[in-house]
């Protein structure tokens, strides 16, 4: 072996065992830890004892002996009495800016039956002056009572004098008041090259009160009162505290704004963001193509690409088809006539937004200018067409190293399992959809149909990346909110696929177990987000973000698990969440 070989192999060695500022010379850490169970989550999954930090970065991982040369006079040391440690948790996907706020004006209640969507319709009519417009949103049918829209007539009874917005995901059940001042009648239809229509009673002909992702055509606004940029600031950093209180150091703010992303650059620019923000710019499809594209280019060229680790953007978000909760995700197959979901139709298959065309060139120009393509894609029709799109273009760009993101991915195939791992697609998937709507899809759909819904252990077993999220919209409060975003709810849920009200597992093949569930919410997740080199795992050289937990999550009854408790949660080696 020559001199520059042996040399190497002595780096290689020192990065690995040692740490970056080892190599560099570090000799003094800001914080040791000791006593604990350190669940790395590098690519072993090895466990230690102790852990040293150095300024926002870990300084090296091993036993309190090994670590003791890092000692030194300013050196602060924490035994944590055996608590076990973890990488601070990544949500994939949530919408924080907008979840924040959604009680500024008032209290919203919750609602499980269609009395209690009206009665709350009702009591707003008490506030609101003739003629305002009254929206309800993200108050899912799936999760009510009757399981059904509120008809148009229940509308047209509680609130005569105001026009009414029962909106679920794209679709909504409207009021004749909110149909005639929005200008839609039995005569109109889409047309500005955009996806949706009025559904209509089949026997009479008169529309039902029911549109399909067309809410864009209603000419008014809610009501409630709007936040001020200070106050809205204010709502979102109470919010993120709660993020950092269940063990949140890092999510992706999915579908975002040009206001919302000034909103993250202002809370940054005073220091006051507590978890690491990614950010993925909202497109609007329906443009024309040459205005997607300079969208795609703002994303390209923004400063926040690359250059802080607290706030960055190089992502956009599309909406490729409708929601599985509304009845107008793409599919397959028909989803068939149903009550349930307001569907006449007997062929009708859902909605893809984005025609296949289209489609290739939004993507094409994502990764021609490195941005990276993430679309909303529910059914398995849309996942295939995602999938489909990737594969036509495969010969021109390397799809592993651009990372699309097929986001939700509710409904999948065994072929479109095999196809994303294959590929490098990734997939970030909720196990709250399982949770609170696993019960309603099954019995629309029949067990058997269900067989590839969130298919997590198929995902992992053939390779695949897939991270885990909330999809939180609405609502303070890590139960309370629509989803929830408790991640250790998240972990239960893909590990046990319990669906409320269902008295047995969903499809149990597809459970993750507790090492899968932990990459699921951390490794995965930062690989997602292009930050695997620096989050996701406690190991030399990367951000120090970790969790101390109440219990041993590897050891604890399973059930423990969605009541997990974080002690302390730290970003950057910072402390920012303490346990009273």
């Amino acid at each position: 072996m020559n001199m520059s070989a042996s040399r190497l192999l002595i780096i290689v060695f020192t990065l690995v065992h040692m740490g970056i500022p080892a190599l560099l010379g570090a000799s003094e850490a800001d914080l040791i830890l000791t006593n604990g169970k350190l669940v790395t989550v590098d690519e072993v999954f090895s466990i230690h004892s102790a852990m040293a930090i150095q300024g926002d970065r870990i300084l090296a991982v091993g036993r309190e002996e090994d670590l003791e040369q890092y000692q030194g006079p300013n050196t602060r040391r924490v035994d944590l009495q055996g608590k076990t440690v973890m990488p601070g948790l990544i949500d994939s996907h949530t919408h924080p800016a907008g979840a924040a706020v959604t009680e500024f004006d008032h209290e919203i209640p919750p609602m499980e039956s269609i009395e209690d969507v009206l009665s709350y319709i009702r009591s707003r009519t008490e506030t609101v002056e003739d003629g305002e417009w009254i929206w309800v949103s993200q108050v899912f049918l799936t999760r009510l009572k009757e399981q059904r829209y509120p008809s148009r007539e229940e509308l047209d009874r509680v609130a005569p004098n105001h026009p009414v917005v029962f909106r679920t995901g794209p679709d909504a059940s409207v009021n004749s008041l909110a149909l005639k001042l929005s200008g839609i009648d039995e005569n109109w239809k889409v047309d500005d090259g955009g996806p949706g229509h009025a559904e209509k009673n089949p026997s009479t002909g008169k529309l039902t009160g029911i549109l399909r992702s067309c809410t864009r055509y209603l000419k008014g606004k809610n009501s409630a009162r709007v936040p001020s940029g200070e106050e809205r600031a204010e709502w979102v950093k109470r919010l993120l505290a709660d993020y950092s209180a269940v063990g949140i150091t890092s999510f992706g703010e999915r579908d975002a704004s040009p206001d919302e992303v000034d909103l993250y650059k202002a809370l940054r620019s005073r220091n006051e963001l507590n978890s690491r923000v990614y950010l993925s710019l909202h497109v609007d499809t329906i443009q024309p193509i040459t205005e997607i594209r300079q969208r795609i280019r703002e994303v390209a060229d923004s400063p926040l690409r690359s250059a802080d680790p607290m706030l960055r953007l190089r992502a956009v978000k599309t909406y490729l088809d409708g929601g599985m909760l509304t009845g107008s995700a793409y599919m397959l197959e028909p989803w068939g006539v149903s009550n349930l979901y307001g569907i006449l139709d007997p062929d009708y298959r859902g909605m893809q937004f984005i025609p296949d065309e289209k489609l290739v060139e939004i993507m094409a120009t994502c990764f021609e200018n490195d941005v990276q393509f993430m679309a909303h894609s529910v059914g398995d029709g849309a996942v295939t067409a995602f999938i489909n799109s990737c594969a036509q273009l495969r010969g021109r760009f390397n799809i592993r190293e651009k990372r699309p993101v097929i986001c939700h991915s509710n409904f999948m195939t065994e072929d479109a399992v095999r196809r994303v791992a294959d590929m490098g697609i990734l997939v970030d998937i909720q196990p709250a959809w399982l949770y609170l709507d696993g019960r309603t899809l099954e019995h629309h759909f029949g067990y058997d149909r269900m067989s590839w819904f969130q298919p997590l252990r198929a995902l992992f077993a053939a390779g695949a990346i897939a991270g885990g999220g909330s999809d939180h919209m609405q609502k303070l409060g890590s139960f309370r909110s629509i989803n929830f975003y408790n991640p250790w709810m998240g972990m239960w849920v893909a590990m046990t696929r319990t669906a409320r009200w269902l008295d047995k597992p969903l499809h149990q093949e597809h459970a993750l177990s507790r090492v899968e569930a932990i990459r699921y919410y951390t490794i995965n997740n930062a690989y997602i987000l292009f930050a695997e080199k620096e989050l996701g795992s406690l190991e030399p050289g990367k951000l120090a973000d970790f969790i101390v937990l109440e219990e041993d999550i590897l050891t604890c009854p399973i059930d423990r698990i969605r009541e997990m408790k974080v002690e302390q949660t730290y970003v950057g080696g910072r402390l920012v969440h303490q346990r009273k």
